[in-house]
């Protein structure tokens, strides 16, 4: 059952990729076997702040206007078991290493599933005799998933593990055109999802891998990034131009409509939230009256900003415990690195990569509410569970 356990978990974590329903039928069958074998449980450090960010979402359903209505968060809570099973099955940082490998490989070949639906969508427009960027931006390519923003954040995750491994791992170089082959697909994919945020949140988690790798590396970025927007086709341009002067098929200012409403809501309920769900449920009713109507297009059914859907809909004291959780776990990762002997290692690649996507989620966050999906929320946890096994490392416990 053991072994069960560590293969049911394996696999739940690689199906996540490309379907969530596979990967929670692993999950459960790994979860069982868990329980029936003779493996102790365990949880990282961050239980606590994970438990009572629970607790919290548990009262604000309670004390909602109808709990009934906000049930399925708390039926989320069993993608959770994920950390559970992870951190209990696999303890070697080989086997990170492998399962992050896998991951590498699967991300590359949902990438190319991508790509290929970027080139249909691209010739559906020449066709169609419609301006492409319009169309797009609200039609955007997926792989596997339901939407684009949860392709973009584990595409993300497997790019930066990806960097993460070239640049601290001391097998990267065997067979080093595979991962380069997959890093190719992966940021192709990446980039054509013309989702910005996730542009950024990359960045963020790139520019923390290579201050640790080599400092010199950050005085060319820039240059590839300034050389990279000039080359790009028209439509790309248009999109990272749209960060800073949005367009009338861009969302910036729908976001501005979300956030301006979730504050309206944390004001009007700080403790306990609007209560789980009813963010979409009562968001007419919070709307500031200097907005006009029609509001514009885009989703109102969250808050599009994991920090104040969090404190709208569940209250101010649970939203800081998720950000205790998040904090806590680049800071034990960054403990770690420095018990590390110097050189290339196995526990320095999953605990560099730990941190850089950490960042990236943060980052993500203030867009849109990526740990809302279960699929990133998911991979984010095996992420976590690989952070904690890498610092429990043979070589990471000794200063």
């Amino acid at each position: 059952m053991r072994s069960a356990a560590f293969y049911l978990t394996c696999a739940s974590a690689v199906s996540i990729l490309f379907s969530i329903a596979v990967s929670q039928i692993l999950l459960g069958l790994a979860l069982v076997a868990l329980l029936v074998s003779d493996v102790r449980l365990r949880l990282p450090p961050i239980w606590l702040p994970m438990a009572l960010f629970m607790g919290g979402t548990t009262v604000s359903l309670a004390l909602s206007p109808d709990p009934m209505q906000g049930v399925d968060q708390v039926r989320k809570f069993f993608v959770f078991a994920m950390l559970l099973v992870c951190y209990c099955t696999l303890r070697e940082v080989a086997d990170w290493r492998r399962l992050m490998q896998a991951w590498m490989v699967v991300g590359a070949l949902v990438a190319a599933r991508g790509l290929i639906q970027f080139q249909e969508k691209l010739q559906a427009s020449r066709e169609a005799g419609v301006d492409f960027y319009q169309a797009y931006v609200g039609q955007r390519i997926t792989g596997f998933m339901g939407h684009w923003m949860t392709f973009g954040s584990l595409q993300m995750y497997v790019l930066l593990l990806l960097l993460a491994f070239l640049a601290f791992s001391p097998v990267a170089r065997r067979r080093l055109w595979i991962w380069l082959l997959c890093g190719s697909l992966l940021g192709a994919a990446l980039l054509l999802g013309f989702t910005r945020s996730i542009w950024l949140a990359t960045a963020a988690g790139l520019i923390y891998l290579l201050w640790c790798w080599d400092r010199r590396a950050l005085a060319v970025l820039p240059v590839l990034g300034a050389a990279g927007f000039f080359l790009a086709p028209p439509s790309l341009r248009s999109r990272a131009a749209s960060i800073l002067q949005p367009g009338a098929a861009d969302s910036n200012r729908h976001r501005v409509v979300t956030w301006r409403t979730g504050i309206e809501m944390v004001k009007a309920h700080p403790l306990v939230g609007v209560g789980p769900e009813f963010v979409r449920i009562d968001f007419d009713h919070y709307v500031p009256p200097d907005i006009p109507r029609p509001l514009p297009h885009g989703w109102y059914g969250h808050l599009h900003n994991i920090y104040l859907h969090y404190a709208a809909e569940r209250g101010i004291p649970t939203l800081l415990m998720l950000l205790w959780l998040l904090g806590r776990i680049p800071y034990d990762a960054v403990r770690a690195l420095r018990r590390l002997p110097p050189g290339r290692g196995e526990a320095r690649f999953l605990l560099h990569g730990a941190v850089a996507c950490v960042l990236a989620t943060l980052v993500v966050g203030i867009f849109e509410l990526n740990l809302g999906d279960s699929e990133v929320l998911t991979m984010f946890l095996v992420i976590t569970a690989a952070a904690y096994a890498a610092a429990e490392a043979p070589e990471a416990r000794h200063a």
